[in-house]
């Protein structure tokens, strides 16, 4: 659900505002041109760049992945190591790679074509009793390591010694490969391909593919070295919005605050939402910040929000308001000198959002509520792709929206007034049902709609309240199909008659 190494870029900000000691790993499949991909996300300031090959793996993937996806890891490695070098770019990043390493031998060889780091998982659950039936999805695991089912957990008979007894024989092996070359530690290792030669097999076909592109040395240091100040972005609003509430939302305070916010502050919120998240886990704080913003806010805003955190924002929102928000409140009202029908919040809004609310008086942009889990929202009008992926939370659209609503919704519910009735053309409905909302999903409605209209003064709003009679005949509800057929199957009734 990345779009761009732009959004990208974004993710990476966002988790070092939350979490500002975590170091940021991008997982990249192997493939021709991954290194021109290894070099955007090294630009936008991740940690670990990891280089996933095509071989490994003991789920349930399809067929066609399984045999056809990516290539080997030591194609892709290779590739990554000489562009990060070319670019400058080497020395700041740690190289990981995976996809069937087992062996010392695989490790020695993963450091000399440029990697600092190894990842082991096929192997490791084979130390462990994993016999590869490759029914992970199917919740029936035979030695009890994939699945929650009691009776099958039961057979689980795996130590944490075995694991460690098989990556004891791994560094051996590597520990003695290492010895061999005259090396005295794998960091000696990374990135010295003028250990390696081409082995001629005796076949043709083999030796007639050319390999000594990979094993050609770049200039400048060829492992990771130290990490850049600039790794560690800070959002200045977003720093000081938190160190001013923190100590009210922990000692039971009630707090209000009020900052200008620009475009240029970034993700301001996660901050302040990563820290109480440290404090209180999932329970709710016992003091309450108030926080008044007005201006034109950056990317992200609210984004990570959780409890006792309210948001108020007089003015417009970029992309991927209240994003992953687990609690808490964001209010979006117009700036006073805007008119008719705006569009305040950009793409992406509430993107795989847990919980939480958000009210704007005002449109949203492209793929408003995407992968939404559990957020209550009610927006005036959203772009292309709404609720995209939605598995929980209620969504309330007073006003117009794009092709392709509920495209891929697996769980949650979404209404939307649309007077014009074209909004079953505008529905994805190859997993969601649309049909006029009942009478006791429209009370559940009003009482988001009267929220609104307290929390944003919506003009929109108080028209469809002041004709309620009339407007609730083109109030739509969307909702999975699987749904509907479990209520169905409890109330044998149509489901147009069951709330």
């Amino acid at each position: 659900d990345i779009y761009s190494i732009e959004d990208l870029a974004q993710l990476i900000f966002d988790l070092k505002q939350v979490n500002p000691r975590a170091d940021v790993s991008v997982k990249l499949v192997s493939t021709q041109g991954v290194g021109t991909i290894a070099a955007g996300v090294v630009k936008g300031l991740a940690e670990v760049v990891h280089i996933s090959g095509a071989d490994g793996g003991t789920g349930a993937s399809p067929l066609s992945s399984i045999k056809h996806a990516g290539t080997s890891w030591e194609l892709g490695l290779a590739e990554t190591q000489q562009v990060l070098m070319s670019e400058g770019l080497r020395d700041r990043v740690r190289l990981r790679v995976d996809g069937g390493l087992k062996t010392g031998r695989d490790i020695v060889m993963a450091a000399l074509l440029g990697a600092d780091e190894f990842s082991f998982g096929t192997a490791a659950l084979l130390a462990e009793g994993c016999v590869m039936v490759r029914t992970c999805h199917r919740d029936t695991c035979p030695v009890g390591i994939a699945t929650q089912r009691p009776d099958l957990r039961a057979k689980f008979a795996a130590t944490p010694e075995m694991v460690a007894a098989y990556m004891l024989f791994v560094a051996g092996e590597a520990r003695r490969m290492l010895a061999r070359l005259g090396l005295t530690s794998v960091d000696e290792a990374v990135g010295r391909t003028d250990l390696l030669r081409l082995r001629k097999t005796g076949d043709a076909r083999a030796d007639s593919a050319d390999l000594s592109w990979l094993l050609e040395a770049g200039e400048g240091s060829p492992r990771f070295q130290r990490p850049l100040e600039i790794q560690r972005p800070r959002s200045a609003l977003g720093a000081k919005v938190a160190r001013d509430s923190i100590f009210a939302v922990s000692s039971g305070e009630e707090l209000e605050r009020s900052y200008p916010i620009t475009n240029a502050d970034r993700s301001v919120g996660a901050e302040l939402g990563g820290e109480i998240g440290r404090r209180f886990g999932e329970d709710v704080p016992p003091g309450l910040a108030r926080i008044s913003f007005k201006g034109e806010a950056g990317q992200s805003f609210g984004a990570f929000l959780t409890h006792g955190v309210e948001f108020r924002l007089r003015g417009e929102a970029n992309d991927y308001v209240g994003k992953a928000m687990n609690g808490g409140l964001i209010v979006v009202t117009p700036p006073e000198s805007d008119a008719g029908s705006p569009v305040l919040i950009g793409n992406t809004v509430l993107y795989g959002a847990t919980g939480g609310e958000l009210y704007c008086a005002g449109a949203a942009g492209a793929r408003f509520a995407v992968r939404n889990s559990g957020a209550i929202s009610v927006v005036e009008g959203a772009g292309m792709h709404a609720c995209e992926y939605m598995t929980g939370g209620w969504v309330v659209i007073l006003g117009p929206v794009g092709h392709n609503l509920g495209a891929g919704m697996t769980g949650g519910q979404a209404f939307v007034h649309d007077p014009s009735g074209t909004l079953p053309w505008r529905t994805n409905t190859e997993l969601v049902f649309v049909q006029h909302a009942n009478s006791d999903q429209l009370e559940i409605v009003r009482e988001f709609v009267e929220r609104h209209v307290e929390l944003t003064a919506s003009v929109k709003g108080r028209y469809v309240l002041a004709n309620w009679e009339a407007e609730s005949h083109h109030m739509w509800a969307v909702r999975p199909k699987s749904d509907v057929a479990k209520i169905e199957s409890r109330q044998d009734g149509p489901a147009d008659r069951v709330a």
